[in-house]
């Protein structure tokens, strides 16, 4: 029986790719990939529950999430877009997205998955990510969030 489903998943993979085209398969498996593993996460190893135990900042990070609530944007300075991701593991983080240098993910609503790579800062509520987008001033490295196939930098 193994071998039976082994063989049909072998014969039908290609067309997966003719038929999806590599962005679509790309954030199909993600999101497949998403759905059964976000409450998987190994703690232990994830490097953002070591900087959060550890009180860290200045950690580049990368993750992926579900969004717990979207907050209203921080229109002081810098403009950004806040919201409040929740990890697999639990914990939260705000995502705080620079929107005068990127674009702004949209729409955004709660029970979206999203994947982030940014710079982590601690606080007390689960830390903050920001930097998801490039620096003008090349002194961070080019972050982005990725929601649905689309990547915003």
């Amino acid at each position: 029986m193994l071998m039976k489903k082994l063989q049909f998943m072998l014969l039908i993979l290609p067309f997966l790719f003719i038929g999806y085209g590599w962005s679509e398969l790309d954030w199909t498996l993600d999101r497949v990939w998403t759905q059964d593993r976000v409450s998987e996460t190994k703690v232990a190893d994830d490097p953002i529950a070591i900087a959060f135990r550890n009180h860290q900042s200045g950690v580049q990070v990368k993750g992926v999430g579900i969004v717990d609530r979207v907050l209203p944007d921080d229109n002081e300075g810098k403009r950004h877009q806040r919201f409040i991701v929740r990890l697999g593991s639990g914990q939260t983080l705000l995502i705080a997205h620079n929107i005068g240098l990127a674009p702004r993910v949209s729409p955004l609503n709660p029970g979206d998955t999203i994947s982030f790579y940014g710079v982590f800062e601690w606080n007390a509520k689960g830390g903050v990510v920001h930097w998801t987008h490039h620096d003008p001033g090349r002194r961070h490295k080019p972050g982005w969030l990725k929601r649905n196939g689309v990547v915003y930098r």
